[in-house]
């Protein structure tokens, strides 16, 4: 009647070993580290990079407890934070000697002391959130002006394109600044092109001037909407970045007319988060300028034309391109990493929406044998990935980047495009490694009112209930070392209010073994014997444990639904404990009972506490029938 199966008890011990094994990590703390990634794509990070790493801090007579490769970057732990402090200051000078043009990112960081045996069983600690151990803060300027005068290339190449499908002949247009201005011939084609304008481009507003020209800018509603759209296109776009990242619980703000507010809570890598998030890594395509002029800027044997401008390609080589832009980052739909099909080079593969399709299919039909330059901008600075010659026409949507990439920078490259451009480039004014919001003392005073409200339960559990009570606070600490694992496994983000979850954890897992106790008791004073009891008591007890924790349930994923911030991680552990209290209150208590108690084929007494007869005489723990 009282007795397990071995398989049960086989779960049982499992659950508890896998449970302690998950949870001990939560025991090593951290470890102070300096954190070194590459701060361009052109740069490699390699066991060369160790290297110069160690010689940087041995020429400064740093020590350092372990220097690893890990995938992109080079992790250095340390004793303590002022040696930490001193590594990354020796670290920047040794690596970055200009500091207007980084090309490494040393970053501090904290580590897990997790040893490599429980690493290598996939065994981390749980991350916590800014308000517990703390994160990164960064702070974005929007660069609106950039973002309109982005507007204002697109509308001046989508005015171009209509008086050319018009057929309508003008002198030019040109771009100055945020100014649009068509040099017409006659005033009969300045009233057309006014006339076409105020159709097609209701966001322009021209003026004609005696010479025969129209004047436009962007109106002041046009302006403020662009300028509205792009700080939601950023916010958007860091979200999308942040979810490649795997950051629980980031906080991405708005913050006045062209800021935003990004937090990490419990991030790890600090270094590479502020790699993707500080590269505003945008793409346009524009023609080489292959006119004389064009080509001997070049070769360096002459200026920039007047329309063009001069970026570099990755090997270092000058190329021309004009200033106008045919397509932007915004016509693509997905960038995945690859390798080319006939170097078996790394690649980039892009595919392009139905507008830029078009665009990209006229472009290259109308250019054959003309360069096309691809260029990705970084930081504020443009490269040109690739320049290729056009053959012929490219229909489809689908263009290949290619060149002199690792397949590291192809994925990181996609990476950056696939989680969508950026509307405006944006640049860190603000970036600090934050500690406790609400301060050490309260990290002090949440784990202990856990602590303390679990040793109180245990009390009072063992002296009402006698022997019962120690197996109820058995399973109270099983539950405990379950629901930790399982936010360890999932390596979710504890907050504050995920504490106050665990506390409430806490007395809902004991709620149920006092109902099961109280129904124990109950069967007692019925005169069933000891062994019924027990049988009867969790059997009965089983269906109001379930219908509680269920109504709490609904309760917990409503907020998880609808919550955000706090409330979702307070909903996340509400969660998790209610499904772990369910099995560690009924399976696991039920399981030591019946280890105990089960064995006893002639079972006498019970020790469950005093037992209150109907008529009024009082029988203690002793007298169970």
């Amino acid at each position: 009647m009282n007795r397990y199966p071995l398989w049960k008890y086989a779960i049982i011990l499992v659950a508890l070993i896998v449970s302690a094994i998950y949870a001990l990590p939560n025991l090593f703390g951290e470890s102070p580290a300096v954190q070194v990634s590459a701060g361009r794509s052109t740069v490699r990070i390699d066991s060369g990079t160790v290297t110069q790493v160690e010689r940087a801090l041995v020429a400064q007579g740093i020590d350092t407890s372990r220097v690893q490769l890990d995938l992109n970057s080079v992790k250095v732990r340390f004793d303590d934070t002022d040696t930490q402090l001193k590594a990354r200051d020796a670290l920047e000078k040794a690596l970055n000697p200009d500091a207007a043009e980084p090309s490494y990112v040393v970053a501090l960081n904290l580590l897990p002391r997790t040893p490599a045996w429980l690493a290598s069983l996939g065994a981390s600690p749980m991350y916590l959130g800014l308000d517990l151990r703390g994160g990164v803060h960064f702070m974005l300027q929007v660069d609106m002006t950039a973002a309109l005068q982005r507007r204002v290339d697109v509308l001046a190449a989508d005015l171009r394109t209509l008086l050319r499908e018009k057929g309508v002949r003008h002198g030019g247009i040109g771009r100055s600044g945020q100014n649009i201005e068509v040099r017409a011939g006659d005033a009969q084609t300045q009233g057309t092109i006014q006339d076409l304008v105020r159709s097609q481009f209701p966001e322009l507003v021209f003026t004609a001037t005696p010479d025969f020209r129209l004047q436009g800018v962007i109106s002041p509603e046009a302006a403020r909407r662009v300028q509205e759209q792009a700080l939601k296109q950023n916010i958007t776009t860091l979200h999308n970045r942040i979810n490649e990242l795997g950051v629980a619980e980031p906080v991405i703000q708005q913050q006045g007319i062209d800021r935003i507010v990004v937090q990490l809570p419990g991030v790890q890598d600090t270094a590479k988060a502020k790699d993707i998030l500080g590269r505003t890594a945008t793409l346009e395509l524009r023609l080489v300028d292959e006119s004389t002029d064009g080509l001997a800027a070049e070769r360096g044997t002459g200026p920039v034309p007047f329309g063009s401008e001069r970026y570099l390609e990755r090997g270092g080589r000058a190329v021309i391109v004009k200033r106008e832009v045919l397509l932007t980052g915004e016509n693509l739909t997905d960038a995945q990493a690859g390798f080319d099909s006939q170097t078996h080079e790394a690649a980039v593969h892009l595919t392009l929406d139905a507008k830029g399709s078009r665009i990209f299919r006229d472009i290259t039909r109308e250019n054959v044998g003309k360069r096309m330059a691809i260029i990705l901008f970084e930081k504020g600075r443009g490269e040109v990935v690739t320049a290729p010659v056009i053959r012929g026409e490219i229909g489809g949507g689908r263009v290949q980047i290619s060149g002199a990439m690792t397949s590291v920078e192809a994925t990181d490259t996609a990476l950056l495009l696939r989680a969508g451009s950026l509307a405006a480039p944006m640049e860190i004014i603000e970036e600090r490694t934050i500690g406790p919001s609400l301060g050490a003392e309260n990290i002090s005073k949440g784990f202990k009112s856990v602590l303390w409200g679990f040793v109180a339960i245990v009390v009072f559990m063992c002296i009402y209930y006698a022997v019962f009570g120690v197996f109820s606070s058995l399973a109270l600490a099983f539950n405990v070392l379950l629901l930790v694992s399982v936010l360890s496994m999932l390596q979710a983000t504890l907050t504050l209010p995920g504490i106050a979850a665990m506390a409430l954890a806490l007395g809902m897992a004991i709620d149920s073994n006092v109902l099961i106790n109280e129904r124990v008791r109950e069967e007692l004073r019925r005169g069933a014997s000891p062994q019924t009891a027990i049988n009867a008591g969790y059997e009965h007890a089983w269906s109001t444990i379930l219908d509680s924790n269920v109504t709490s349930l609904i309760a917990g994923v409503a907020l998880l639904i609808f919550g955000s911030g706090p409330v979702r991680g307070f909903a996340v552990v509400h969660c998790l404990g209610i499904v772990t209290s369910m099995f560690s209150s009924v399976f696991f208590s039920r399981g030591v009972v019946n280890f105990w108690y089960g064995r006893q084929k002639k079972l006498k007494t019970v020790s469950i506490g005093t037992v209150w007869r109907p008529e009024g005489q009082a029988t203690t723990s002793a007298k169970g029938d």
